[in-house]
C-alpha cells in the first residue's frame, strides 16, 4: 500500500463504533490496488457524538466519501445535502459520496443482502422471511427484499425507542410494496418461534452476536430451525456467530454470515465513488480465504 500513496492519494473513510474488525478496509483496498486506482480506505471510529464533526471531516479532507455503519446510520441523515430515493424511503445511509462539498447519502445494504444470496443460487422471491431487526440494516434489507418480490414478511424488533421505525417499516411495506408485513414484539418468543416454522428463510440484521454480544443469539434452541431453512445473519465478525452455530447444530443445510453481503455492498459502494466495477471474484477469494 505504501506503493501507492501519494500526494494525490484520494481518501475514503469507514465511520462506525465498534469497527476495528471491519473487512471492509481489505476489500476496498485491495480493489483499488487490483485496479491500480489511487485510493486509500480507512475505518474510524466514530459514535454518534462524534458523528457531526466527521461528516463535516468529509468535506474539509475533500474525501471522496466513506462508509457508514452501526450505530451512525440514521443518524447521519440530518448532516448531508441530499439522499437518493433509496435511502430517503429506506430512511438509513450507509455511503456518502462527496461532489465538490456536496454529500449525498445512499444505502447498498439491501442490494449487497440480495445479491449475496443469489451468488449462492438462492432465490427467495415469492417466498416468506422472518426478519429481526429495524435498525439500518434492517430496514434496507426489508424494503430490498420486499421490492425484490419476497412475498411476506414478519419483522421482529424489541419494545424499545427503536419500535416507532419498526412501525414505519410495516407501513412502508404494505403501503409500498406487494410484501404483506406484520410487526411483532421480539420478546415474545413463542411468536417469534411460530413465524421462524412458517418461513422460508430466518434473517437477523440485529448486533446480537456481534462484539460485545459475540456469546448472545436470539435464538438458541435448535430445534426452532428446519434443515430446509435458510439462516442468515448479519454479522460477519466472529466468521462463525453463535446463531450460526445453532443453526449447523440443527442441520440447516444453508447458514450464512454477513460476509457476502458485506463484498456485495461494499461492491456497490465501490462503483459509486470511482466509477468502476469492483473485482468481485478476486476481493471474495481475499476475504474468504482469510
Amino acid at each position: 500500500m505504501t506503493e501507492r500513496i501519494d500526494g494525490h492519494t484520494i481518501l475514503i473513510g469507514l465511520m462506525a463504533y465498534p469497527i476495528r474488525h471491519s473487512m471492509s478496509p481489505t476489500m476496498h483496498n485491495n480493489g483499488f490496488a487490483k485496479l491500480g486506482l489511487n485510493y486509500a480506505y480507512l475505518a474510524f471510529e466514530v459514535t454518534n457524538e462524534t458523528l457531526p464533526a466527521a461528516i463535516q471531516s468529509i468535506r474539509t479532507l475533500d474525501m471522496r466519501g466513506s462508509n457508514i455503519s452501526m450505530p451512525n446510520k440514521q443518524k447521519v441523515i440530518p448532516l448531508l445535502d441530499k439522499l437518493d430515493p433509496a435511502a430517503k424511503m429506506i430512511g438509513a445511509v450507509n455511503t456518502i459520496v462527496n461532489d465538490d462539498g456536496i454529500l449525498t447519502g445512499y444505502t447498498t445494504d439491501g442490494i449487497g443482502f440480495m445479491k449475496s444470496l443469489d451468488d449462492e443460487g438462492l432465490d427467495i422471491r415469492g417466498h416468506k422471511m422472518t426478519l429481526a431487526g429495524a435498525g439500518g440494516a434492517g430496514t434496507a434489507i426489508a424494503v430490498q427484499a420486499a421490492l425484490d418480490g419476497v412475498s411476506e414478511m414478519s419483522i421482529f424488533n424489541r419494545h424499545d425507542e427503536s419500535w416507532e421505525n419498526a412501525k414505519r417499516n410495516v407501513a412502508l411495506l404494505n403501503e409500498k410494496t406487494n410484501c404483506k408485513a406484520t410487526l411483532h414484539e421480539l420478546e415474545n418468543r413463542d411468536d417469534l418461534k411460530a413465524e421462524i416454522a412458517d418461513s422460508f428463510i430466518y434473517t437477523d440484521a440485529t448486533g446480537v452476536g456481534m462484539k460485545p454480544l459475540e456469546n448472545e443469539t436470539l435464538v438458541t434452541d435448535p430445534s426452532w430451525f428446519r434443515k430446509d431453512l435458510i439462516v442468515f445473519d448479519t454479522v460477519y465478525a466472529p466468521r462463525t456467530t453463535k446463531l450460526m452455530q445453532v443453526a449447523q447444530q440443527a442441520g440447516v443445510a444453508h447458514v450464512f454470515n454477513g460476509l457476502g453481503m458485506m463484498l456485495e455492498q461494499g461492491a456497490a459502494a465501490f462503483k459509486l465513488w470511482t466509477g468502476k466495477e469492483m473485482p468481485v471474484d478476486y476481493i471474495r477469494d481475499i476475504l474468504f480465504n482469510d
